[in-house]
């Protein structure tokens, strides 16, 4: 993309942008946001390290680079926090409504901040009369104090291929609805992979690989709606999915194994690859648990139990394998189950003696 390539395409670099990590290039990324806000444009950011304050999306516009990251680091087109910013997020895209975020890595400074400050986020106070709409993908968002995603009110969303890593709160945070969640790394954060604790409803996880989170795989409390299938859950310091207070969940296809890291809880309970509590209409089917430990054959073996199943309602746990499941108890019924049925989910408790 050159400088005259079109009215609508704004070049950061061609606007003045250095991108050499040094110098401090907010007041160029966002006029160019600005700039394509007033003709519905895009906003190009070439690969290069740009040092940025708070950014402020707007609707419909794009802002695309070209990520080329591996697991382990960001690469081509880095937006890096200025340490010790006044943000609520890098990327405010509250009211940017229909916005569409691809190929650019997002880096916060650092789990420790002093200020909470996520990467991406979205902060209403009411829901609005009409959907956010924003697409983010193929998006590398890590090392903020707070989630790599925030999302807070949020109405139609999608996220996916994206990196939401090693972060202080969660990868992926929800209070709405209306979701796609699809084939995503949430890896290595301290809140859970994914995480909805006020309302939350109609979201589809689907392809993700979620690991090494602390508080975490799948966490949602008060949920509604939701379709979890094919996800690889993997060594969460908590529950490796952790469902209370909801309904009408279909979960299916997935592999949860070695949840409840020891070192990273001090609270048995949750020693458990699955936990559905004061739930109805969960289809819980055709999945695989399994016992583990930490690479290399280090740290505990966990977790405890396999499933914790409490107070349901109309649900079904049914099918599913936990070969090697748990290391005491595969299934612990502890509260009522009202019209319910639970079979034929086979396995063995390990022995790690």
């Amino acid at each position: 993309m050159q400088e005259n390539l079109s009215p609508t395409v704004f070049d950061v670099r061609a606007l003045g942008a250095a991108g050499d990590g040094v110098t401090d290039d907010t007041a160029v990324l966002q006029a160019a946001i600005d700039s394509a806000a007033a003709v519905q444009g895009i906003v190009f950011i070439p690969p290069g390290r740009y040092l940025t304050g708070p950014l402020h999306g707007a609707p419909k516009i794009r802002l695309t680079g070209a990520a080329n990251f591996s697991f382990r680091e960001p690469g081509g087109s880095v937006l890096v926090l200025k340490p010790g910013c006044e943000a609520k997020a890098l990327l405010d895209i509250t009211f940017a409504y229909g916005i569409s975020i691809d190929n650019l890595c997002l880096v916060g400074d650092g789990i420790e901040a002093d200020r909470l400050v996520h990467g991406i986020g979205i902060f209403k106070e009411d829901y609005g009369k009409q959907e956010d709409t924003p697409c983010i993908d193929h998006c590398r968002i890590e090392r903020f104090s707070g989630d790599a995603i925030h999302l807070q009110r949020i109405w139609c969303f999608s996220v996916r291929h994206c990196s939401c890593c090693f972060c202080g709160g969660a990868g992926i945070l929800v209070r709405g609805w209306d979701g796609f969640i699809l084939d995503n790394w949430l890896s290595g954060n301290r809140g859970a992979g994914y995480a909805a604790y006020d309302e939350n409803a109609s979201v589809t996880l689907t392809g993700n690989r979620i690991e090494w989170n602390r508080s975490g795989g799948i966490v949602a409390r008060g949920g509604a709606k939701y379709n979890v299938t094919g996800n690889y859950i993997d060594r969460s310091g908590c529950a490796g999915m952790d469902i209370q207070g909801g309904s009408d969940f279909a979960v299916t296809g997935n592999v949860i194994y070695r949840s409840g890291k020891p070192e990273w809880t001090t609270d048995p309970a949750t020693s458990a690859h699955l936990i559905l509590r004061s739930v109805a209409g969960v289809s819980f089917c055709g999945n695989s648990l399994a016992v583990g430990r930490d690479d290399g054959g280090k740290g505990s073996w966990s977790p405890s139990t396999g499933m914790v199943l409490d107070s349901l309602t109309d649900c079904v746990v049914a099918n599913n394998v936990l070969h090697n499941g748990a290391t005491e108890n595969l299934v612990l019924e502890a509260g009522s189950m009202e019209n319910c049925s639970i079979l034929n989910n086979m396995g063995s408790v390990y022995d790690i003696s």
